[in-house]
């Protein structure tokens, strides 16, 4: 189960995501990440490193993070 979400995350991130110059075209926008790694990416790793249930945890948490007003930077997953 969990090899099927992180791949679905790679899916996101390849042919869905924003930053996708495609998508970029088709949706008229100049979108960013304000944070390194980005939220999928995050996702992905928080999934990988803690399991399904905690990694979504801490990239729902991430994602929740992610607004206009947050300042962004470096943001990696945590050990623990």
């Amino acid at each position: 189960m969990k090899q099927v979400v992180l791949r679905l995350i790679r899916f996101y991130q390849r042919y869905l995501n924003l930053t996708n110059p495609v998508m970029k075209s088709l949706f008229l926008t100049d979108a960013a990440c304000r944070f390194h790694p980005t939220c999928s990416e995050y996702m992905y790793q928080a999934i990988e490193k803690f399991g399904i249930i905690n990694g979504l945890y801490w990239g729902t948490k991430r994602i929740l993070r992610c607004h206009p007003w947050s300042k962004g930077g470096l943001d990696p997953v945590p050990n623990s």
